[in-house]
């Protein structure tokens, strides 16, 4: 340790053992007194699993007790799983926000519609410049991604240097800039890297990373042999994406409809920063109708089966502008998020069933390049900055388990395998976890943050399989019963196996429940609540083989 017991420490709130909600926390001090950055603020997509919540938060309990500490928040780059948490908590944190002019456009459009962009200090950073937080300085390294302006981070602190490599993958020909900091990248190496911090998502896939240049060719061909409408769904953050579908459109001589507002909203961004000049012409959905077949590519959200995009509203026919027809074809520019493969399924095979053409990515058409790194491209990062101990993150455990294995296997012989929560020493001295931390997940229901594991998301997977009895039942306050039971059966089915109507049933338990009560009894409340719950669960069992969730409602008259 230095002289005065001081450390440099990586305590992750979200993106290790998961893809999504990026939080990274790097603290230089001791105990309390610890100062601390905070690296990205993302969120995570909700899925089957947490019906009615579409965004997920990392739990920042542990930074908000010790907002005094925080000396600044810096973004890496413009992701949704980097940024999207900011506009829901950046203003609890009362810490600057450092990114990018790319991201701060995004980043103040974001806390403008949440009506937080006035309390949240929004700094715009240039690569190349470092600026200093505390006693941390913080270069900006820039790298290629899959949307403009992506950052490594170099953390130069009293005990070594260390390096966070944001989302990143090694393209040499890449279609918008920046282009990767081999150089840069180099130097650092030489001045002596403590600890490389590195993205894990494509640790397990052998070779190196495809250029943009290459799906750029692919994207032209199959425009130019279509024969009817060209649908192209990627991400709505690709810019380079977005811009070789122009460039493909023109080459052929066809006409660009963007429909989706984050894509819409990105395309503004990018003219701003100058990676999209004016030769580059997008038309508004209601030019749709008007354009022969022939001459039409739609560039649409939608890539992840998200339900409210354009590419899910064209297939269930409910776009109020835009169709596809028998001949058509659709071009899934994209790789699938793990978790949202069923939702892809679904799009595309109501697509199918009408008769339109669908293109995904495989080796030989070639429609989608991944913006993280393969093994060949890790090794490669690996030789630039020549690590002392490596520290995977941003992937699930099987990513960063199989990051270790090859870490290890080109000769970095220390690794430190995180949980979100764990707070690791990085320096001085070994690599240890010497430390927990409050960490977990929030959700985003409707207008208000819950908690994840013990919230209203936790009843509602219930309710989604077992459904839901309310009855009530009115009383006076001698146990007399005033009128027969009221009864509301949702999720259940409607009728029983011999064809009897399953609410019948119910309501005959109900009654007969009563009854089996005794005035006395019929005076306690929690006494008839209890008898009409496990009556109507039984009967519900008996009949339908599952117990509904009972809710009973006694009423005094």
């Amino acid at each position: 340790m230095s002289g005065n017991n001081r450390d440099f420490v990586l305590l992750p709130l979200g993106g290790v053992g998961e893809i999504g909600m990026n939080l990274y926390l790097y603290g230089w001090g001791r105990g309390d007194e610890r100062q601390w950055i905070m690296v990205d603020c993302g969120v995570m997509f909700g899925d089957d699993r947490t019906p009615g919540v579409e965004v997920i938060l990392p739990d920042i309990s542990f930074i908000e007790a010790r907002k005094d500490k925080l000396l600044g928040i810096v973004i890496t780059h413009a992701h949704e799983d980097h940024i999207g948490a900011l506009p829901h908590l950046a203003h609890r944190l009362d810490a600057p926000v450092f990114a990018t002019k790319f991201a701060a456009i995004l980043i103040r459009h974001k806390l403008a519609e949440a009506a937080w962009e006035d309390d949240v200090e929004l700094n715009i950073v240039t690569p190349g410049r470092p600026f200093v937080l505390g006693e941390i300085d913080i270069e900006y390294i820039p790298v290629t991604h899959s949307l403009p302006e992506p950052n490594s981070l170099l953390l130069r602190t009293p005990v070594g240097n260390v390096v966070h490599t944001g989302d990143w993958k090694i393209d040499e020909t890449p279609s918008i800039p920046p282009q990767f900091s081999f150089e840069r990248l180099r130097e650092i190496g030489d001045e002596g890297v403590e600890a490389l911090v590195c993205d894990s998502t494509n640790a397990h896939r052998e070779g190196e990373s495809l250029s943009e240049q290459d799906v750029e060719k692919s994207l032209e061909r199959l425009i130019g042999e279509a024969r009817g409408r060209v649908a192209v769904t990627t991400f709505s953050s690709h810019v380079g994406r977005i811009k070789a579908v122009s460039e493909a459109a023109r080459k052929t001589g066809r006409e660009v409809i963007v429909a989706g507002y984050s894509m819409r909203r990105v395309i503004e961004a990018a003219r701003e920063c100058g990676y999209l000049d004016s030769s580059h012409t997008f038309l508004e959905e209601d030019a749709y109708g008007y354009l022969p077949r022939d001459k039409t590519v739609l560039l649409c959200t939608g890539s992840q089966g998200e339900a409210r995009a354009a590419l899910s509203r064209v297939a269930d026919g409910e776009h109020p502008c835009i169709t596809l027809e028998e001949g058509d074809l659709v071009i899934f520019s994209s790789f699938t998020i793990p978790g949202n493969e069923k939702a892809v399924n679904h799009i595309i095979n109501r697509l199918a069933a009408r008769g339109i053409d669908i293109i995904r990515n495989t080796p030989e058409t070639r429609v989608h390049t991944s913006g993280h790194p393969p093994r060949g491209d890790l090794k490669r990062y690996y030789e630039l900055v020549r690590p002392r101990r490596l520290i995977p993150m941003h992937g699930e455990m099987y990513h960063m388990l199989e990051h270790v294995e090859f870490a290890r296997a080109q000769g970095i012989t220390e690794t430190a395998l995180l949980e979100d929560g764990k707070m690791l020493r990085i320096a001085p001295g070994p690599a240890k976890v010497i430390g927990e931390a409050p960490s977990g997940r929030l959700h985003v229901d409707g207008k208000l943050i819950v908690p994840a594991e013990n919230g209203p998301v936790r009843a509602r997977r219930k309710l989604s399989f077992v459904g839901v009895i309310v009855v009530s039942v009115a009383l006076d306050a001698k146990g007399g019963v005033r009128g027969p039971a009221q009864l509301v059966a949702d999720g259940l089915p409607e009728y029983a196996a011999d064809g009897e109507v399953m609410e019948d049933i119910l309501l005959d338990a109900a009654d007969d429940a009563m009854d089996s009560l005794s005035r006395a009894r019929r005076r306690n409340d929690e006494a008839v609540i209890e008898a009409l719950r496990r009556a109507l669960r039984r009967a519900a069992m008996l009949e339908w083989g599952k117990k509904p969730v009972v809710h009973v409602l006694v009423q005094r008259v």
